[in-house]
């Protein structure tokens, strides 16, 4: 496979199409018809969860978003492996290497947290695409700390800010026995991050597919995706700590696909925030599906498709609650947003038929 070649690169342009204050409190009265009932059931649940926990949902036909503590600097566990695979996917796009590009294994890049890579010896070589499958869908962290290594915290970290997600910070390498909290993001980080790539914007059109497609093949749906109905597809990764249990994703609900990030920590079990985010999953699902109908009733309009929505995505929120981050909401300056990209002939790429040679 030859390199891959693509005319844009996220630099200037991409700088913000998520940089938009979609989370800060408004002057706009409460959300109408299910959203606003979602953001009550919400407020109550966060109230009565036992931990620190940070929430959004965003209807993407209209811009319609319910949060609690969307700003919130949390613990991002294994959710950072997202930002990282969208640097990999942004050098790809300058040039820099190709899927096919085989790197090896060094014994730094170890860490017997999640995945088997690390019990492979020093050496074993597997290509960009194999080890971005095994990122995301497994969470194998050796196979991070490769491709982390391959693009460079520094360029991660530079890419956030650019994209206006200031609080999205890869500290350190994926280290279980060291500093795991250094790897910080927060919910509505997470949200914008993939609303972006759902348009198709982030980065260019052909990345995005691919980013999606590989989301989708997770293998570890037993939050999010566990009380929906069968044949959902969820694009979506998972971080797990000790006292910490995330879940960020898109839900392709037909007609009405809606983003949800869903950030838990400081619990004293996991199984409280196992059925925390399964509940707030499921009462999502249900909000979002009345939503579909009532808006159709009382002539709430789709926004503009991707390709025609110039100026940026538009929101439409109810006042984020803060209960108990005060100060810590996201940044609210706005930027031009992202051309839309010219159409590539190139097929997302597939997920390997069979398990890498070790």
């Amino acid at each position: 496979m030859q390199p891959l070649r693509l005319l844009r690169s996220i630099c200037a342009p991409l700088a913000a199409i998520v940089a938009l204050g979609m989370f800060v409190p408004s002057a706009a009265s409460a959300l109408p018809g299910p959203f606003g009932e979602l953001q009550t059931s919400l407020r109550h649940a966060s109230a009565n969860v036992s931990g620190d926990v940070g929430i959004v949902v965003k209807d993407l036909a209209t811009g319609y978003t319910s949060s609690v503590n969307a700003g919130a600097d949390m613990p991002a566990a294994s959710t950072i492996k997202i930002p990282v695979m969208v640097e990999v996917f942004r050098q790809m796009s300058r040039g820099a290497f190709g899927l096919d590009r085989p790197l090896h294994l060094r014994a730094s890049d170890r860490d017997w947290g999640w995945g088997d890579l690390a019990d492979a010896p020093v050496g074993t070589q597997r290509t960009v695409s194999q080890l971005l499958w095994l990122m995301i869908t497994e969470s194998d962290n050796t196979a991070t700390n490769e491709l982390i290594r391959l693009v460079g915290r520094a360029h991660i970290n530079t890419t956030m800010a650019k994209l206006g997600l200031r609080h999205t910070v890869v500290g350190d390498y994926i280290r279980s026995d060291g500093d795991i909290r250094s790897l910080r993001t927060t919910p509505g980080d997470m949200s914008n991050l993939l609303e972006a790539m759902f348009q198709k914007r982030l980065i260019d059109e052909w990345s995005s597919r691919a980013m999606l497609a590989i989301l989708v093949g997770q293998h570890h749906n037993s939050l999010l995706p566990a009380p929906l109905p069968l044949g959902i597809s969820v694009a979506h990764k998972t971080g797990t700590l000790h006292d910490t249990l995330n879940d960020v994703g898109i839900v392709f609900m037909r007609g009405e696909p809606y983003v949800i990030a869903v950030m838990t920590t400081h619990l004293p079990t996991l199984d409280v925030g196992r059925r925390f985010i399964r509940g707030v999953s499921r009462m999502a699902y249900g909000a979002v599906a009345r939503f579909a109908s009532w808006r159709v009733a009382n002539n709430i309009p789709e926004l503009p498709k991707a390709s025609e929505n110039v100026g940026g995505p538009q929101t439409f929120a109810a006042p984020d609650i803060e209960m108990w981050t005060a100060g810590t909401t996201a940044n609210a300056s706005a930027a031009p947003a992202l051309p839309t990209p010219e159409p590539t002939n190139r097929a997302p790429i597939a997920e390997p038929t069979t398990a890498p040679h070790v």
